[in-house]
């Protein structure tokens, strides 16, 4: 067991047991031993590849997709580029280097990374020092500027800890991680029933929450609707509500139990698109999607931007980059073109974003 599984045993045998959100808290962002506070876990020698590390495309897109806004907001002079979870900060310098080609844009911008983790923060410093421009580290969402915002989270909600309730005696029950009697971590239910849960499902099924996310999103669509701009979220996830265990644990590019050494693994879950949408919504903002990942990259032009990337290539580099769009445009079941959703949120004043159209 890990030093932080060993911590969590003596927590559970101190207070009991405790959620599943806690436990991925923990998990994810203990500031000794959390999974995301002490590595880079990206790439071939990480845990998993995000799209941005796939191919270049995937943030230049994305880059150009805030500069469209931009544009069509009348090229404000000071406005906020936020990321959220920007990894190695591999897509911001992806997105920068194809807004630059935009006369006035980057002299407007104001970068704020939103990023926990002080590996990582490290890591995006350091690929963003070649862009003379400010830029700002905060741990989350409560004080952007006040400012028209151009937000980016890709693969930022999924790695948000959930609560997940299971239905029991035809009464919804809190998943709980416990001890067992060999003291090996473990789920149970709680003992009371929740009763403000009113879904009707089968016996032992399971249903998330993601109420940090929903704050969050909370959070960013009154920002949008107070000082404008667009957000953009980019996940696996479904498009619909509906019942089912999500939770998953990845470690070298391979499938773990998540109760299996905590904060050596990733932990995430599958993201509810129309719950985010809802909440935006009732905040007053405009949405858009989700559309599946291929649908977005193919109208913003990825198979156009490969071919001009194509015509400077040799024969091997050609091959990957073709092999890149291809892995990340597959529409085949729980391929990424297929299995990502995109979405946006906006102020209503705003005009649809690329990408969305029919």
């Amino acid at each position: 067991m890990s030093l932080l599984g060993e911590e969590i045993k003596k927590l559970i045998r101190l207070e009991g047991p405790i959620s599943v959100e806690r436990y991925m808290t923990m998990a994810l962002s203990d500031p000794r031993y959390g999974y995301y506070m002490t590595r880079d876990p990206f790439g071939a020698k990480g845990d998993f590849t995000t799209s941005p590390e796939i191919s270049q495309i995937f943030g230049e897109l994305l880059g150009l997709w805030c500069a469209d806004l931009w544009l069509r907001m009348g090229r404000p002079t000071s406005i906020s580029l936020v990321e959220l979870g920007p990894g190695r900060g591999t897509l911001m310098q992806d997105a920068l280097r194809a807004m630059k080609s935009i006369k006035g844009l980057l002299s407007s911008v104001q970068i704020i990374l939103v990023e926990t983790s002080p590996a990582l923060r490290k890591a995006q410093q350091k690929t963003l020092e070649s862009f003379d421009l400010p830029i700002q580290w905060q741990s989350d969402v409560s004080s952007l500027p006040q400012l028209p915002t151009l937000l980016i989270a890709n693969e930022f909600f999924d790695a948000l800890p959930i609560r997940q309730y299971q239905r029991k005696d035809e009464k919804w029950h809190e998943r709980l991680v416990g001890l067992n009697e060999q003291g090996n971590l473990i789920l149970g239910l709680a003992p009371e029933a929740e009763a403000a849960i009113e879904i009707i499902a089968n016996e032992g099924s399971v249903i998330e929450r993601n109420l940090i996310g929903e704050r969050i999103m909370h959070q960013l669509a009154l920002h949008i609707m107070q000082y404008g701009g667009a957000g953009i979220a980019i996940d696996y996830g479904h498009t619909q509500s509906g019942v089912g265990e999500t939770l998953q644990a990845l470690r070298d590019h391979q499938f773990v139990s998540p109760l299996d050494e905590p904060g050596e693994a990733d932990l995430t879950t599958h993201v509810d698109f129309k719950r985010l949408l809802d909440i935006a919504q009732s905040q007053g903002n405009a949405v858009s999607g989700p559309i599946t990942q291929a649908d977005f990259l193919e109208a913003m032009g990825i198979r156009q931007r490969g071919q001009s990337l194509i015509k400077s290539a040799n024969s091997d580099q050609a091959k990957a980059i073709i092999s890149a769009i291809d892995r990340l445009t597959d529409r085949s079941p729980k391929q990424m073109g297929s299995l990502f959703k995109v979405m946006s949120f906006y102020h209503p004043k705003m005009p649809e974003p690329a990408g969305f159209s029919e």
